[in-house]
């Protein structure tokens, strides 16, 4: 098999080809972190970008602090001796 001219990889490379090294360019990043999770095959296929997972799960935060809503207390106290539910 005749190896590609337009091949522009090296066999092999040196230190000085890759350019100066930057200490902690990556560290502010790294510190805030990241939130990576698996997802299972069937919820893959159901929502195949980042995007798609993004969107469905700021639906379902909405949808929860709706239903969980802060309480109204009755403003009716109940009379003293009154039979509890």
């Amino acid at each position: 098999m005749k190896k590609d001219e337009t091949d522009e990889l090296r066999p092999e490379y040196r230190r000085e080809d890759l350019g100066p090294g930057v200490r902690g360019k990556y560290f502010e990043a790294y510190q805030e972190g990241t939130n990576l999770v698996m997802l299972s095959p069937d919820v893959a296929k159901a929502f195949p970008t980042e995007q798609a997972v993004n969107d469905a799960l700021r639906s379902l935060i909405e949808v929860a602090q709706r239903s969980l809503g802060p309480k109204k207390r009755s403003s009716r106290r109940q009379k003293s001796g009154a039979a509890e539910l």
